[in-house]
């Protein structure tokens, strides 16, 4: 009966979504339609088309894991992954692509795995105890000083080495050829990796990294002229904080 509840609620979080992006939708219409010099919706291109049904489900997949017990949110963070790569496929972003198919898909697997064993360890310790305590791995916790180090390592580690993959393998440009956009782009695997990790073992800090991932996805993209995408990652950004707030309090 439990488990039914997680999945009506996803379900009811991925209707909210869809009803968010309609109105996302006619509002960059109708900026179209005062503007006319701007182009936002881009029917006509599969990577955008790809990237769109992408989108509505990745928002309920956030919108579900803000509860931290809610491990059916990982189904459609899977789909969503799937669909990303594609995209990122279809537009030549290959470090993007290896992303998603290597550590999104993977990771969030695995966060089904976890959360699942943390929510049958709850349950049994309730059903001993016949009290609210809580297993270790039950509920939101934060990082440890050592884990938070190693974190902030890690992130700076990974921006440089995608750093020079682009640069080195990907573009074979000089290291000062089209620095910031290169730069945000490694911010964005970086701290999406990290926080795809992180929320293996409900990490409230994993949130901390969405919202970098987030913001440095609004500067990527505005970097690059694509405005549809600033609008999306700052509705992200939004998002993103949202579900961090909601697990600061849980």
């Amino acid at each position: 009966m439990k488990n039914a509840g997680l999945w009506r609620s996803m379900s009811v979080n991925l209707v909210i979504s869809v009803a968010l992006f309609v109105v996302f939708f006619f509002l960059l219409r109708l900026l179209e339609l005062l503007f006319p010099s701007l182009s936002l919706l881009h029917f006509d291109d599969l990577a955008w088309c790809v990237g769109v049904p992408a989108s509505v489900i990745g928002v309920g997949y956030v919108l579900t894991i803000r509860d931290p017990k809610n491990y059916t949110g990982f189904y459609p963070g899977i789909v969503m992954s799937a669909l990303l790569a594609w995209q990122c496929f279809l537009q030549g972003n290959i470090d993007l692509t290896i992303l998603y198919v290597c550590v999104f898909i993977p990771f969030q697997v695995k966060s089904v795995i976890a959360w699942v064993k943390g929510n049958n360890n709850v349950a049994v310790s309730d059903d001993v105890s016949g009290s609210d305590s809580k297993a270790a791995d039950s509920g939101p916790s934060f990082l440890s000083p050592r884990q938070r180090w190693l974190s902030v390592l890690f992130f700076v580690v990974m921006i440089i080495a995608d750093y020079l993959i682009v640069t080195c393998l990907l573009q074979g440009d000089s290291l000062l050829d089209g620095v910031a956009v290169k730069l945000f782009g490694a911010i964005m695997i970086a701290s999406a990796t990290l926080a795809n990790f992180w929320l293996i073992y409900r990490k409230t800090d994993a949130w901390l990294y969405w919202v970098i991932y987030s913001f440095s996805g609004i500067v990527f993209f505005a970097l690059v002229g694509n405005v549809f995408s600033v609008l999306l990652f700052c509705f992200f950004l939004v998002i993103n904080s949202m579900a961090g707030i909601a697990w600061l309090k849980a």
